[in-house]
């Protein structure tokens, strides 16, 4: 059985920056993606893609995932940069961004089958949804190629996408509230700006299989609002998230990981209805609250998470 991929710390870094990479190559970090793209000035694209390929086989990655996240989709070194990199049998997959229309991802797909050379398997493909577009085909990209292994949420993209006055990544607009009446003293009650695009691509990549990876927390030296968004995206069903920087990793992947406390009660709630079942019942009340079948399969979620630990 394949063993599944651990990414619930996905952490970047700038492909030209080698001293980042090494760094990264050695974090406690589940995954690790390498950027071509937004982190990379324009001047240094060529020598970040030798620095690339090159960090793939000098380094040990040990059990990381390692992925690169391209140019975009419409630059004319995106092919090329699949070509160099695409036989390099220690690179898993492809960060493929802004993905918005099936037929570039069906082409891309191509290309990394054609340089997957004499690997076992060409590179998979994790698609970064980061504009308007992209989220509304998000299903049907899902679908799209039997490459495609995962779907990442670009957070800060996606806010410019739709207008959002937002300057900090990952993180809501300040006046994204619900403003109560003069009755009530005109209470203030924060919203969640990401809520909806975060739940429409979960949807979409457990339909099809895939994982599902929350993007940054941008205040990184913010050691709350990096657990708490952490946190959110774990209680939601996610199976990681983007870091920016090494100090994000422990507390990211420990967001991911269950609790004591929620091994207990998953525990309390195997054996009840286990009972259960050889009194002939296939429901049970644990801690005051009705427990079924649909429990169980929520709970095999949860302890997998404990497995990968």
């Amino acid at each position: 059985m394949t063993v599944p991929r651990l990414t619930r710390s996905y952490l970047a870094v700038p492909a030209h920056r080698a001293r980042l990479v090494q760094n990264a190559a050695a974090s406690a970090a589940d995954a690790v993606f390498m950027d071509l793209e937004d982190a990379v000035p324009p001047a240094e694209k060529a020598a970040a893609l030798e620095a690339a390929a090159v960090a793939l086989t000098a380094h040990d990655w040990g059990q990381k995932t390692v992925a690169v996240r391209l140019n975009a989709i419409d630059s004319a070194s995106i092919q090329n940069e699949i070509e160099r990199l695409g036989g390099i049998k220690r690179l898993d997959a492809f960060i493929i961004p802004k993905a918005e229309a099936v037929a570039d991802i069906i082409r891309i797909a191509r290309w990394i089958t054609d340089a997957a050379g004499t690997r076992d398997a060409p590179a998979e493909m994790e698609l970064l949804i980061e504009t308007a577009r992209g989220l509304i085909n998000v299903e049907a990209l899902a679908a799209s190629d039997p490459l495609v292994t995962a779907l990442h949420l670009g957070v800060g993209d996606f806010a410019a996408s739709i207008g959002a006055r937002s300057a900090e990544i990952g993180a809501s607009p300040s006046g994204y509230r619900h403003v109560g009446s003069a009755a009530e003293g005109h209470p203030a009650t924060p919203l969640d700006l990401f809520a909806y695009p975060m739940m429409r691509l979960l949807v979409a990549a457990r339909a099809f299989g895939l994982r599902a990876i929350d993007g940054p927390c941008g205040a990184f030296r913010d050691p709350i609002a990096t657990a708490s968004s952490a946190a959110k995206a774990a209680a939601m069903g996610y199976d990681g998230k983007q870091v920016i920087h090494p100090s994000q990793i422990e507390s990211t992947r420990d967001a991911f990981v269950p609790s004591d406390e929620e091994l207990a009660y998953a525990r309390r709630v195997i054996a009840a209805l286990e009972q259960a079942e050889r009194n002939g019942q296939a429901a049970v009340t644990v801690d005051g609250k009705m427990v079924d079948y649909a429990n169980i399969r929520m709970i095999r979620r949860l302890m997998s998470f404990k497995q990968q630990v």
